[in-house]
Protein backbone atom coordinates (compact mmCIF):
# COMPACT_ATOMS: atom_id res chain seq x y z
CA UNK A 1 0.00 0.00 0.00
CA UNK A 2 1.29 3.42 -0.97
CA UNK A 3 -0.26 6.75 0.02
CA UNK A 4 0.84 9.98 -1.60
CA UNK A 5 -0.22 13.43 -0.40
CA UNK A 6 -1.08 16.31 -2.73
CA UNK A 7 -2.11 19.93 -2.42
CA UNK A 8 -3.78 21.97 -5.14
CA UNK A 9 -1.50 24.85 -6.14
CA UNK A 10 -1.98 27.02 -9.22
CA UNK A 11 -4.41 24.52 -10.77
CA UNK A 12 -2.01 21.62 -10.26
CA UNK A 13 -1.79 18.83 -7.68
CA UNK A 14 1.66 19.06 -6.08
CA UNK A 15 3.12 16.20 -4.03
CA UNK A 16 4.15 16.57 -0.40
CA UNK A 17 7.82 15.83 0.24
CA UNK A 18 7.12 13.40 3.10
CA UNK A 19 6.67 10.44 0.78
CA UNK A 20 6.75 10.50 -2.98
CA UNK A 21 5.53 7.49 -4.90
CA UNK A 22 4.78 7.49 -8.60
CA UNK A 23 1.39 5.90 -7.96
CA UNK A 24 -0.91 8.11 -10.05
CA UNK A 25 -1.73 5.61 -12.81
CA UNK A 26 -2.41 2.83 -10.30
CA UNK A 27 -4.17 4.55 -7.40
CA UNK A 28 -7.48 2.86 -6.66
CA UNK A 29 -8.69 5.47 -4.17
CA UNK A 30 -8.36 9.25 -3.82
CA UNK A 31 -9.63 11.05 -0.73
CA UNK A 32 -10.01 14.77 -1.36
CA UNK A 33 -10.71 17.41 1.30
CA UNK A 34 -11.28 21.13 0.76
CA UNK A 35 -13.29 24.16 1.72
CA UNK A 36 -16.87 24.32 0.47
CA UNK A 37 -16.03 27.28 -1.80
CA UNK A 38 -13.14 25.40 -3.38
CA UNK A 39 -15.03 22.15 -3.91
CA UNK A 40 -17.96 24.03 -5.47
CA UNK A 41 -15.62 25.02 -8.31
CA UNK A 42 -16.03 22.48 -11.18
CA UNK A 43 -12.37 22.91 -12.07
CA UNK A 44 -11.32 21.22 -8.83
CA UNK A 45 -13.06 17.94 -9.58
CA UNK A 46 -11.90 18.14 -13.20
CA UNK A 47 -8.25 18.53 -12.12
CA UNK A 48 -8.42 15.62 -9.67
CA UNK A 49 -10.26 13.39 -12.13
CA UNK A 50 -7.81 14.11 -14.94
CA UNK A 51 -4.86 13.17 -12.73
CA UNK A 52 -6.54 10.02 -11.39
CA UNK A 53 -8.89 8.84 -14.15
CA UNK A 54 -8.97 5.22 -12.94
CA UNK A 55 -9.52 6.01 -9.24
CA UNK A 56 -12.53 6.06 -6.98
CA UNK A 57 -12.61 9.74 -5.95
CA UNK A 58 -14.30 10.95 -2.77
CA UNK A 59 -14.67 14.65 -1.97
CA UNK A 60 -15.63 16.17 1.37
CA UNK A 61 -15.90 19.81 2.40
CA UNK A 62 -14.26 20.83 5.64
CA UNK A 63 -13.81 23.30 8.47
CA UNK A 64 -10.06 23.11 7.81
CA UNK A 65 -7.77 20.78 5.90
CA UNK A 66 -5.02 18.64 7.46
CA UNK A 67 -2.02 18.28 5.16
CA UNK A 68 0.54 16.17 6.98
CA UNK A 69 1.95 18.40 9.74
CA UNK A 70 -0.02 21.56 8.90
CA UNK A 71 -3.62 22.77 9.17
CA UNK A 72 -4.89 24.90 6.29
CA UNK A 73 -7.99 26.89 5.38
CA UNK A 74 -9.66 27.38 2.01
CA UNK A 75 -7.35 24.87 0.34
CA UNK A 76 -7.69 21.50 -1.39
CA UNK A 77 -5.65 18.49 -0.26
CA UNK A 78 -5.78 14.90 -1.45
CA UNK A 79 -4.29 11.50 -0.72
CA UNK A 80 -3.94 8.93 -3.50
CA UNK A 81 -3.83 5.35 -2.24
CA UNK A 82 -2.53 2.36 -4.17
CA UNK A 83 -3.24 -1.09 -2.76
CA UNK A 84 -1.34 -4.25 -3.53
CA UNK A 85 -3.74 -6.87 -2.19
CA UNK A 86 -6.88 -5.03 -1.13
CA UNK A 87 -10.15 -4.59 -2.99
CA UNK A 88 -12.27 -1.49 -2.51
CA UNK A 89 -15.87 -0.76 -3.42
CA UNK A 90 -17.73 2.51 -2.99
CA UNK A 91 -21.34 3.68 -2.71
CA UNK A 92 -23.34 6.89 -2.43
CA UNK A 93 -26.84 7.91 -1.36
CA UNK A 94 -28.53 11.29 -0.96
CA UNK A 95 -30.61 12.10 2.09
CA UNK A 96 -33.39 13.59 -0.06
CA UNK A 97 -34.35 10.10 -1.25
CA UNK A 98 -35.05 8.79 2.26
CA UNK A 99 -37.43 9.36 5.15
CA UNK A 100 -34.59 9.83 7.63
CA UNK A 101 -30.83 9.54 8.10
CA UNK A 102 -31.03 6.07 9.62
CA UNK A 103 -32.76 4.66 6.54
CA UNK A 104 -30.24 6.40 4.28
CA UNK A 105 -27.33 4.88 6.19
CA UNK A 106 -28.74 1.37 5.96
CA UNK A 107 -29.35 1.73 2.24
CA UNK A 108 -25.79 2.97 1.79
CA UNK A 109 -24.22 -0.03 3.52
CA UNK A 110 -26.51 -2.45 1.69
CA UNK A 111 -24.92 -1.31 -1.59
CA UNK A 112 -21.64 -2.83 -0.41
CA UNK A 113 -21.16 -6.63 -0.60
CA UNK A 114 -20.61 -7.90 2.95
CA UNK A 115 -18.44 -10.91 2.09
CA UNK A 116 -14.83 -10.10 2.95
CA UNK A 117 -15.71 -6.58 4.10
CA UNK A 118 -13.31 -5.40 6.81
CA UNK A 119 -13.85 -1.66 7.11
CA UNK A 120 -16.28 1.04 5.98
CA UNK A 121 -15.07 4.63 5.68
CA UNK A 122 -17.95 7.13 5.68
CA UNK A 123 -18.12 10.80 4.66
CA UNK A 124 -21.49 12.44 5.21
CA UNK A 125 -23.15 15.78 4.64
CA UNK A 126 -22.78 17.67 7.92
CA UNK A 127 -25.87 19.86 7.77
CA UNK A 128 -28.80 17.93 6.32
CA UNK A 129 -27.93 14.54 7.85
CA UNK A 130 -28.66 13.74 11.51
CA UNK A 131 -25.38 12.28 12.71
CA UNK A 132 -26.90 10.32 15.58
CA UNK A 133 -29.40 8.59 13.29
CA UNK A 134 -26.66 8.06 10.71
CA UNK A 135 -24.54 5.97 13.07
CA UNK A 136 -27.62 4.01 14.18
CA UNK A 137 -28.23 2.99 10.59
CA UNK A 138 -24.58 2.23 9.94
CA UNK A 139 -24.41 -0.04 12.97
CA UNK A 140 -27.63 -1.88 12.09
CA UNK A 141 -26.52 -2.57 8.53
CA UNK A 142 -22.82 -3.28 9.16
CA UNK A 143 -23.23 -5.54 12.18
CA UNK A 144 -20.75 -6.13 14.97
CA UNK A 145 -17.69 -7.34 13.06
CA UNK A 146 -17.13 -4.51 10.57
CA UNK A 147 -15.27 -1.41 11.71
CA UNK A 148 -16.92 1.87 10.70
CA UNK A 149 -15.13 5.24 10.91
CA UNK A 150 -15.32 8.61 9.18
CA UNK A 151 -16.80 12.04 9.73
CA UNK A 152 -19.36 14.69 8.87
CA UNK A 153 -18.41 17.31 6.29
CA UNK A 154 -17.81 20.89 7.39
CA UNK A 155 -18.28 24.43 6.18
CA UNK A 156 -15.70 26.35 8.17
CA UNK A 157 -17.42 28.21 11.00
CA UNK A 158 -20.34 29.15 8.72
CA UNK A 159 -22.61 26.10 9.29
CA UNK A 160 -24.52 26.93 6.07
CA UNK A 161 -24.04 23.96 3.74
CA UNK A 162 -21.62 21.11 3.17
CA UNK A 163 -20.57 19.10 0.12
CA UNK A 164 -19.75 15.41 -0.34
CA UNK A 165 -19.18 13.55 -3.61
CA UNK A 166 -18.19 10.24 -5.19
CA UNK A 167 -16.79 10.16 -8.73
CA UNK A 168 -18.61 13.39 -9.62
CA UNK A 169 -19.01 16.96 -8.47
CA UNK A 170 -19.77 17.01 -4.73
CA UNK A 171 -23.24 18.12 -3.64
CA UNK A 172 -25.38 18.73 -0.57
CA UNK A 173 -27.08 15.80 1.13
CA UNK A 174 -24.68 13.11 -0.04
CA UNK A 175 -23.37 10.27 2.11
CA UNK A 176 -20.45 8.26 0.72
CA UNK A 177 -19.04 4.92 1.87
CA UNK A 178 -15.82 3.19 0.85
CA UNK A 179 -15.56 -0.50 1.70
CA UNK A 180 -12.19 -2.24 2.19
CA UNK A 181 -12.03 -5.98 1.51
CA UNK A 182 -9.70 -8.87 2.15
CA UNK A 183 -7.36 -10.43 4.69
CA UNK A 184 -4.40 -8.23 3.79
CA UNK A 185 -5.76 -4.96 5.15
CA UNK A 186 -5.72 -4.05 8.85
CA UNK A 187 -7.49 -0.90 10.01
CA UNK A 188 -7.12 0.53 13.51
CA UNK A 189 -8.85 3.45 15.20
CA UNK A 190 -8.39 5.87 18.09
CA UNK A 191 -10.52 8.71 19.45
CA UNK A 192 -9.72 11.06 22.34
CA UNK A 193 -11.11 14.34 23.63
CA UNK A 194 -8.91 15.83 26.32
CA UNK A 195 -11.55 17.94 28.07
CA UNK A 196 -11.94 18.52 31.80
CA UNK A 197 -15.31 17.74 33.38
CA UNK A 198 -16.63 19.77 36.28
CA UNK A 199 -19.74 19.90 38.43
CA UNK A 200 -21.95 16.98 39.50
CA UNK A 201 -23.53 14.47 37.14
CA UNK A 202 -27.15 15.31 36.30
CA UNK A 203 -29.99 13.67 34.36
CA UNK A 204 -31.67 14.90 31.18
CA UNK A 205 -35.37 15.12 32.05
CA UNK A 206 -36.74 16.87 28.95
CA UNK A 207 -35.28 16.65 25.45
CA UNK A 208 -36.39 16.11 21.87
CA UNK A 209 -33.82 14.79 19.41
CA UNK A 210 -30.82 17.11 19.66
CA UNK A 211 -32.72 19.79 21.60
CA UNK A 212 -32.19 19.88 25.36
CA UNK A 213 -34.77 21.62 27.56
CA UNK A 214 -34.42 20.42 31.13
CA UNK A 215 -31.79 18.89 33.40
CA UNK A 216 -32.99 17.56 36.75
CA UNK A 217 -36.39 19.14 35.94
CA UNK A 218 -34.87 22.63 35.74
CA UNK A 219 -34.12 24.82 32.74
CA UNK A 220 -30.95 23.46 31.13
CA UNK A 221 -30.16 26.87 29.65
CA UNK A 222 -30.47 28.63 33.03
CA UNK A 223 -28.19 26.05 34.63
CA UNK A 224 -25.72 26.34 31.79
CA UNK A 225 -25.60 30.13 32.09
CA UNK A 226 -25.01 29.82 35.82
CA UNK A 227 -22.00 27.54 35.35
CA UNK A 228 -20.49 29.65 32.58
CA UNK A 229 -20.50 32.77 34.73
CA UNK A 230 -19.09 35.77 32.80
CA UNK A 231 -18.66 33.59 29.68
CA UNK A 232 -22.46 33.34 29.44
CA UNK A 233 -22.50 36.88 28.05
CA UNK A 234 -20.77 35.56 24.92
CA UNK A 235 -23.20 32.75 24.09
CA UNK A 236 -23.63 30.97 21.75
CA UNK A 237 -20.02 31.46 20.61
CA UNK A 238 -18.55 30.70 24.04
CA UNK A 239 -20.43 27.38 24.08
CA UNK A 240 -17.61 25.83 22.06
CA UNK A 241 -15.43 26.28 25.14
CA UNK A 242 -17.93 24.38 27.30
CA UNK A 243 -19.34 21.24 25.61
CA UNK A 244 -21.33 18.61 27.43
CA UNK A 245 -20.25 15.13 28.47
CA UNK A 246 -23.20 12.83 27.75
CA UNK A 247 -23.59 9.22 28.88
CA UNK A 248 -26.42 7.82 26.77
CA UNK A 249 -28.87 5.35 28.32
CA UNK A 250 -27.35 1.86 28.20
CA UNK A 251 -23.88 3.12 27.22
CA UNK A 252 -20.92 2.55 29.56
CA UNK A 253 -18.93 5.56 28.32
CA UNK A 254 -19.73 9.23 27.71
CA UNK A 255 -19.56 11.02 24.39
CA UNK A 256 -18.97 14.74 23.94
CA UNK A 257 -21.68 16.94 22.46
CA UNK A 258 -21.04 20.40 21.02
CA UNK A 259 -23.63 23.14 21.51
CA UNK A 260 -24.64 24.64 18.16
CA UNK A 261 -27.21 27.21 19.24
CA UNK A 262 -29.45 28.41 22.06
CA UNK A 263 -33.07 29.57 22.05
CA UNK A 264 -33.99 32.01 24.84
CA UNK A 265 -37.71 31.84 24.10
CA UNK A 266 -37.89 28.04 24.35
CA UNK A 267 -35.11 27.94 26.95
CA UNK A 268 -33.46 25.22 24.88
CA UNK A 269 -29.99 24.27 23.68
CA UNK A 270 -29.38 22.58 20.33
CA UNK A 271 -26.50 20.10 20.09
CA UNK A 272 -24.58 18.43 17.25
CA UNK A 273 -26.10 15.06 18.13
CA UNK A 274 -29.08 13.65 20.00
CA UNK A 275 -29.32 13.87 23.80
CA UNK A 276 -32.08 11.43 24.83
CA UNK A 277 -34.05 11.80 28.03
CA UNK A 278 -32.47 9.72 30.77
CA UNK A 279 -28.93 10.58 29.65
CA UNK A 280 -26.44 11.57 32.33
CA UNK A 281 -24.57 14.82 31.66
CA UNK A 282 -21.67 16.82 33.06
CA UNK A 283 -20.27 20.16 32.01
CA UNK A 284 -16.85 20.34 30.38
CA UNK A 285 -14.22 22.99 29.75
CA UNK A 286 -11.21 23.29 27.47
CA UNK A 287 -7.70 22.41 28.59
CA UNK A 288 -5.21 23.33 25.87
CA UNK A 289 -2.45 20.98 26.95
CA UNK A 290 -4.85 18.06 27.43
CA UNK A 291 -6.35 18.60 23.96
CA UNK A 292 -2.92 18.19 22.39
CA UNK A 293 -2.04 15.22 24.60
CA UNK A 294 -5.34 13.56 23.63
CA UNK A 295 -4.47 13.85 19.94
CA UNK A 296 -1.19 12.08 20.63
CA UNK A 297 -2.98 9.39 22.63
CA UNK A 298 -5.46 8.76 19.80
CA UNK A 299 -2.53 8.29 17.41
CA UNK A 300 -0.76 5.90 19.75
CA UNK A 301 -3.91 3.80 20.02
CA UNK A 302 -3.95 3.27 16.25
CA UNK A 303 -0.24 2.40 16.16
CA UNK A 304 -0.78 -1.12 17.45
CA UNK A 305 1.91 -2.80 15.37
CA UNK A 306 5.11 -1.76 17.12
CA UNK A 307 7.24 -3.24 14.36
CA UNK A 308 5.96 -0.85 11.68
CA UNK A 309 4.24 2.49 11.20
CA UNK A 310 0.88 2.88 9.46
CA UNK A 311 0.87 3.07 5.68
CA UNK A 312 -1.57 5.97 5.99
CA UNK A 313 -3.45 7.71 8.81
CA UNK A 314 -6.67 9.67 8.33
CA UNK A 315 -7.31 12.43 10.87
CA UNK A 316 -10.83 13.73 11.55
CA UNK A 317 -10.90 16.40 14.24
CA UNK A 318 -13.71 18.68 15.39
CA UNK A 319 -14.30 22.25 14.27
CA UNK A 320 -14.73 23.12 17.95
CA UNK A 321 -11.16 22.09 18.71
CA UNK A 322 -9.93 24.22 15.82
CA UNK A 323 -11.79 27.30 17.02
CA UNK A 324 -10.59 26.80 20.59
CA UNK A 325 -6.93 26.11 19.81
CA UNK A 326 -6.83 28.95 17.29
CA UNK A 327 -3.23 29.74 16.28
CA UNK A 328 -2.07 26.70 18.26
CA UNK A 329 -4.08 24.28 16.11
CA UNK A 330 -0.99 22.88 14.39
CA UNK A 331 0.15 21.57 17.77
CA UNK A 332 -2.42 18.75 17.88
CA UNK A 333 -1.48 17.60 14.38
CA UNK A 334 2.23 17.82 15.21
CA UNK A 335 1.55 15.68 18.29
CA UNK A 336 0.00 13.03 16.02
CA UNK A 337 3.00 13.15 13.69
CA UNK A 338 5.36 12.74 16.65
CA UNK A 339 3.47 9.59 17.68
CA UNK A 340 3.15 8.05 14.22
CA UNK A 341 6.48 9.13 12.73
CA UNK A 342 7.09 11.76 10.07
CA UNK A 343 7.22 9.21 7.25
CA UNK A 344 3.62 8.12 7.88
CA UNK A 345 1.47 10.05 5.37
CA UNK A 346 -1.19 11.97 7.29
CA UNK A 347 -4.19 13.85 5.89
CA UNK A 348 -7.71 14.69 6.95
CA UNK A 349 -10.08 17.46 7.92
CA UNK A 350 -11.90 19.38 10.62
CA UNK A 351 -15.48 18.18 10.81
CA UNK A 352 -18.95 18.73 12.22
CA UNK A 353 -18.83 15.29 13.85
CA UNK A 354 -16.47 12.34 14.09
CA UNK A 355 -17.49 8.70 13.53
CA UNK A 356 -15.62 5.96 15.37
CA UNK A 357 -16.08 3.34 18.06
CA UNK A 358 -14.70 4.02 21.50
CA UNK A 359 -11.07 2.96 21.84
CA UNK A 360 -12.22 -0.22 23.55
CA UNK A 361 -14.26 -1.17 20.46
CA UNK A 362 -17.95 -1.80 19.93
CA UNK A 363 -20.32 -0.02 17.57
CA UNK A 364 -19.35 3.22 15.88
CA UNK A 365 -20.46 6.38 17.66
CA UNK A 366 -20.98 10.01 16.77
CA UNK A 367 -18.39 12.10 18.62
CA UNK A 368 -17.87 15.84 18.94
CA UNK A 369 -14.76 17.68 20.10
CA UNK A 370 -12.47 14.67 19.57
CA UNK A 371 -9.43 13.89 17.50
CA UNK A 372 -10.36 10.66 15.73
CA UNK A 373 -7.75 8.74 13.75
CA UNK A 374 -8.05 5.78 11.38
CA UNK A 375 -4.79 4.05 10.45
CA UNK A 376 -4.30 1.62 7.59
CA UNK A 377 -1.79 -1.24 7.28
CA UNK A 378 -1.58 -3.53 4.26
CA UNK A 379 0.23 -6.85 4.46
CA UNK A 380 1.80 -8.88 1.68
Amino acid sequence: MKATLYRLENQQLVQHIAKQDASEPYAQLVLCFGSRIQLADPDVYRIVNQKFPASQITMCSTAGEIFHETVQDNSVVAVAITFDNTLIKSARVNIDAFKNSEDAAQALVHQLPLEGLVHILVFSDGGLVNGSDLVKGLNKAAGENILVTGGLAGDGAEFKSTLVGLNEMPAQGNIVAVGFYGENITVTHGSQGGWDTFGPEREVTKATGNKLFQINHHSALDLYRKYLGPDADHLPGSALLFPLSVTLPGSPQPVVRTILSIDDEQESMTFAGDIPEGSKVRFMKANFDKLTAAASSAAQHTNQDKERKPDFSLLVSCVGRKLILGPRIDEEVEAVIDSLGYQTPVAGFYSYGEISPFNEGGDCRLHNQTMTITSFYEHA
